[in-house]
């Protein structure tokens, strides 16, 4: 499902993207970039998600700027006392 989505943006990039009438990002990353990094680091699920909220950012209200997708969080269970 991931791979799929990933060639998805893919074509958006190759084959839409270059036909828009405003074709700058506010972000850096592009959402389009940092969608496909967000799969590929937290699967279809929660990487569809990141994008899906990147894009609804990217507009006139927001000021953009840099931001990179999140790091996939390691869950660290404490020691137990003996």
């Amino acid at each position: 499902m991931k791979n799929l989505l990933i060639k998805a943006v893919r074509f958006y990039q190759k084959h839409l993207s270059p036909v828009k009438k405003t074709p700058c990002c506010r972000f850096y990353p592009t959402c389009s970039a940092y969608t496909i990094e967000a799969l590929e680091i937290h699967g279809a699920l929660k990487g569809s998600f990141l994008g899906l909220w990147r894009i609804i950012r990217c507009n006139p209200l927001c000021k953009g700027g840099f931001d990179p997708v999140p790091q996939k969080q390691t869950k660290v269970c404490p020691r137990r006392k003996k």
